[in-house]
């Protein structure tokens, strides 16, 4: 994202550890949304089960501390200051940003209209698929820049000096 992600909206899709459970516990979704927070990037977060309440005490616990019993996890917003919200669906989360990362399989996420969500974010506008879930041609056809584990990058990216 032209080397920075600091002051740019990132819509996380997924938060839950994997599809159809709200459970959260050891979900690699809490170690890529801090990573992105201390890029100082501002984030929105749609999950179909998982609760802002539950996001924003996940992003507040250590590592770890999610093992204790719930009255003795910590409540404070250390992290949380620039996550946005969780949005109540992925065109709201995606609503003028410059980035969407996939991070749960929902099935949801592969019918979703990226056409809507394209027209509604930023430009250039990016896709990170960390679950494998959309075509990637398609969403390079709408016009997306799309990073997908496992599949081969935009061709301008190809040769540029940080992917070499």
């Amino acid at each position: 994202m032209f080397n920075t992600v600091a002051g740019k909206k990132v819509a996380v899709l997924g938060f839950a550890f994997k599809k159809d459970t709200g459970d959260t516990r050891e979900t690699p979704a809490i170690d890529v949304c801090r990573g992105l927070l201390g890029d100082k990037a501002v984030l929105s977060i749609y999950d179909p089960q998982v609760t802002e309440e539950q996001v924003r005490r996940d992003l507040a616990m250590n590592k770890f501390d999610w093992d204790h019993p719930r009255h003795l996890q910590p409540v404070g917003e250390t992290a949380g200051q620039q996550v946005l919200g969780v949005a109540p669906d992925a065109y709201e989360a995606a609503r003028d940003a410059h980035a969407v990362c996939i991070l749960t399989e929902w099935d949801e996420f592969r019918s979703l209209d990226y056409i809507r969500m394209y027209d509604a974010m930023q430009k250039p506008a990016f896709v990170f698929d960390g679950s494998n879930i959309v075509d990637p041609e398609k969403l390079r056809e709408i016009g997306f820049i799309v990073y997908s584990i496992g599949k081969l990058l935009d061709h301008w990216l190809r040769d540029t000096p940080a992917v070499a």
